[in-house]
């Protein structure tokens, strides 16, 4: 019997009854941690780039992937915070002044840059 393309590649098959199963792995990775923005990226790929998140699964690149993702979107957050605060004069005399008002400040900002940094990188 001739060799199949998959065993001219090197691949193996496993009998199963009377089927011809090949043997398919996928290649190992190092584990890194993923934060929230690893994770809303990871759930992003799922349910709208599914080939995407496929290609990154079947060759072991996801996981290095959504870590990259999550520093950069991190990253991001934190520069658009402080420049947010700089542009608006939030500043630490304002949290020892008004304290409620400092929070209602920074709440918004922060609400801002997420969806800042949700448009820019894990929704992209």
């Amino acid at each position: 019997m001739a060799k199949t393309i998959f065993e001219e590649l090197g691949g193996k098959y496993e009998r199963q009854g009377d089927y011809l199963i090949p043997c398919l792995t996928v290649p190992a990775e190092e584990e890194q941690p993923i934060g929230t923005w690893g994770q809303r990226h990871l759930d992003y790929l799922k349910r709208y780039r599914k080939v995407t998140y496929t290609n990154l699964l079947t060759s072991g690149k996801l996981n290095a992937c959504l870590a990259d993702i999550d520093k950069q979107a991190q990253e991001r957050f934190e520069r658009l915070i402080e420049g947010m605060k700089q542009a608006q004069g939030i500043t630490e005399r304002l949290k020892e002044e008004n304290a409620l008002e400092w929070v209602q400040h920074l709440n918004n900002i922060r609400a801002c840059a997420r969806e800042i940094v949700n448009e820019e990188i894990i929704y992209a």
